[in-house]
């Protein structure tokens, strides 16, 4: 799929400015801004890696200052947010954005067209820029007559200005005596080491190109979306000098980035593309035309066979239709290796790092129901690897001390080894030698309370917590304090205990373990969780969480799908179609579902303000679209009319996946979205659980009811004709 913008749209500074794009390489490194490529976060930039030594990902290059100088005159195409102003304002030759394959824009400058073209080949610490120079469109001038104007323009110069932040994504920079202005000579460029604790910046054109040293500092560059989160939104950038480059007309220019100097992995082929007049034949340091030619069209290969793989169903899965192929190749931007070598997923762009809950709870969507079995496996086996005394870790962090800090993110472990088997069964004998020995000792650490906060009382249930902690996925405090307090006997805790316990006996008779049977466990705790956890009413749904005291918390939330979705449910037959019937009415959106009823007089339908107020309201009526998979299970579990409820549901969820495709993260599916229409979205642009959930969903909408299915993709495909393209 393609996200094309037009003039009109690139130009409207407002609605261009919350949009944005993203390129990643499957190491943790991104580039990414706006559309209009004005930065407007910290976490923004064109080169932002993620290292070992110091750990976390760090934003090298912010952004270019780009001049295309014409004769003796300067187009400055290259956008910025001082105080007061934007400025350079390139925007405004800004023709045309298109986000397909790779982030590409088109500028018109005078008589010619400047096409900008970005990408990060995939396992190497690059970022590779692509400038061409064409012809103005103009169907009344012949091709060969453009050519000849184009022959006769002025000397063309493409002139950028690398600026530099050399940070933690997650602070900002000012200008100091600190920094290291001298840089060295590299062939076509430059390199620089700004400080003796961060790895060199190389930057390298493959054109007729010369660095000119002029070390200077830009100077309160602004960030307005840290502005509005109530964060510092300004800092100083780092100029160690120009780099010029000579054009040609239809010669592309290329420009290198990385933490490495350039260096030829092997001789370009026959179909690289010719070498631009005066270039030499040069040593395998020489970044030329030819050479990074061959290393923009491999990775442009590698793209396009992977989607030729995902079209022909050579993946694995059945990935019906163009919107799942679609998200299974999005979702290869959370899959990334860390620089141990690690597999991991990142749980959200941009400031999100590898979580355990969050990334079991994306897995199945993003490998197993993608085609990504091996990927899959190799995940399983890290995760269960970082397991310690039968506890999975909620938060992986960079530098390697983890945190055990969560009551569920084990238990989820348990559930994504069930959905490979749903989704692939030939890998039972896989999970019995691999997984099985991990879940004995999650089973054995929760029923020996080995888990901090967490006992099991005498009925079976579990009991975690208390009034300083909070160990669900509903996390948020403020200076301290819960918002959203869930201490006591959680109902999708209790329902992850269950479906857990039920695995493992499971599990047991099939290894021929009847030590590990639970049979007599299960009985009791199913009658335990129906008397705690029942509310009267029509339709009777679930209490959010039962108290110490046997109070129960009555609000309306999605957690108590848990007791229906999960592959063992804890609630009786009888008593789940209300539990599903409660969350329709009260919590479905055409964006997910929302985390509170608008009925409760806690409700925040609004997330927005500062991080305080954001955080008030994070759990408090904001919409998650991950919860779409739970509920997805739940409804073709209880529905006595399938292909009804499929389609039904579908339209609902329409402009899930048709207008916010072109929105916020373009491309992608943001963290969440208000509570209130018109459910404008927020949190991270692009979430691991939102892609992964939603693309798992749709396997199994697709699974249950084809024709409906069918139906629905068609009907998309013609709404979306304007936004998508390719």
């Amino acid at each position: 799929m393609r996200f094309c913008f037009d003039k009109l749209a690139s130009q409207n500074i407002r609605k261009s400015l919350y949009k944005e794009w993203l390129e990643t390489n499957g190491l943790g490194d991104y580039a990414s801004s706006s559309l209009i490529c004005c930065n407007m976060r910290k976490y923004h930039g064109l080169f932002v890696a993620n290292l070992d030594t110091p750990p976390g990902r760090h934003v090298l290059l912010s952004t270019l200052d780009e001049t295309l100088r014409v004769g003796e005159r300067d187009f400055a195409f290259s956008c910025r947010k001082h105080p007061g102003v934007y400025h350079p304002r390139g925007h405004e030759y800004l023709e045309g954005v298109d986000i397909g394959e790779w982030p590409r824009f088109t500028y018109r400058i005078g008589g010619f067209q400047l096409v900008r073209e970005l990408l990060m080949p995939q396992g190497k610490r690059q970022l590779l820029l692509r400038y061409t120079l064409l012809a103005q469109q103009d169907a009344a001038v012949s091709d060969s007559a453009s050519a000849e104007a184009l022959r006769k323009t002025p000397p063309v110069t493409l002139r950028l200005r690398p600026l530099l932040a050399f940070r933690s994504f997650h602070t900002l920079t000012h200008a100091n005596l600190d920094l290291h202005v001298e840089t060295s000579s590299v062939p076509g460029g430059f390199g620089v080491k700004p400080y003796d604790d961060m790895p060199p910046l190389f930057v390298q054109s493959s054109a007729n190109a010369t660095f000119f040293p002029s070390p200077d500092w830009y100077y309160s560059v602004e960030y307005l979306m840290e502005r509005e989160r109530g964060f510092d939104a300004s800092e100083d950038l780092f100029q160690p000098g120009v780099l010029d480059c000579v054009m040609e007309p239809g010669v592309p220019v290329y420009v290198l980035v990385g933490t490495e100097p350039f260096a030829a992995a092997a001789e370009p082929s026959s179909k690289s593309a010719p070498r631009a007049k005066g270039k030499a034949a040069s040593d395998e340091t020489t970044p030329t035309p030819e050479r990074l030619n061959a290393l923009w069209e491999q990775e442009v290969q590698q793209r396009l066979e992977r989607r030729t793989k995902a079209r022909t169903g050579k993946t694995g899965a059945s990935l019906s239709g163009r919107l799942m192929r679609y998200l299974a190749e999005e979702g290869r931007k959370f899959l990334v290796r860390t620089p141990q070598g690690t597999p991991a997923i990142l749980a959200g762009y941009h400031w999100f790092e590898a979580w355990g809950r969050d990334s079991l709870i994306a897995l199945p969507g993003l490998t197993f129901y993608a085609g990504r079995e091996e990927e899959g496996v190799e995940l399983l086996r890290a995760i269960g690897a970082s397991a310690r005394d039968g506890r999975i870790p909620n938060f992986f962090s960079p530098d390697g001390n983890h945190a055990y800090n969560s009551v569920d993110a084990s238990l989820w472990y348990i559930w994504a080894v069930q959905q490979m088997l749903l989704a692939a069964p030939h890998l039972e004998p896989l999970a019995r030698e691999v997984c099985w020995p991990v879940i004995k000792a999650i089973t054995t650490a929760y029923s020996t309370d080995k888990v901090p906060h967490v006992r099991i009382d005498p009925s079976g249930l579990l009991q975690a917590g208390d009034a300083s902690t909070q160990l669900t996925w509903m996390d948020a405090s403020v200076n301290g304090v819960p918002v959203t307090p869930r201490a006591g006997y959680p109902v999708d805790i209790n329902a992850l205990w269950y479906n857990a316990l039920a695995f493992t006996d499971y599990l047991a008779r099939k290894c021929d373990e009847p030590a590990w049977k639970c049979g007599d466990r299960l009985l009791s705790l199913r009658t335990a969780f129906g008397r705690a956890f029942h509310v009267g009413g029509i339709p009777s749904y679930l209490a959010d969480v039962c108290l110490p005291d046997g109070g129960q918390d009555t609000a309306i939330r999605p957690n108590m799908l848990l007791a229906v979705s999960l592959p063992f449910a804890v609630l009786d037959d009888d008593q789940q179609a209300g539990v599903v019937e409660t969350v329709r009415n009260n919590l479905l959106t055409p964006y997910g579902l929302r985390t509170l009823s608008p009925g409760s007089p806690a409700y925040q339908g609004l997330y927005e303000g500062d991080s305080e107020a954001r955080d008030s309201a994070y759990h408090q009526g904001t919409v998650w679209p991950w919860l779409l998979g739970a509920y997805g299970d739940a409804l073709l579990r209880v529905a006595w009319d399938t292909e009804g409820a499929v389609r039904d549901l579908l339209v609902t969820l329409t402009p899930l996946f048709s207008t916010h495709l072109g929105e916020a993260g373009v491309g992608s599916i943001s963290e969440i979205f208000d509570g209130n229409p018109p459910h404008l979205p927020g949190g991270s642009i692009a979430q691991a659980w939102s892609v992964g959930e939603c693309l798992r969903l749709l396997q199994k909408l697709r699974q249950a009811a084809p024709a409906a299915y069918a139906d629905w993709e068609i009907s998309l495909g013609t709404r979306t004709n304007r936004i998508y393209r390719g």
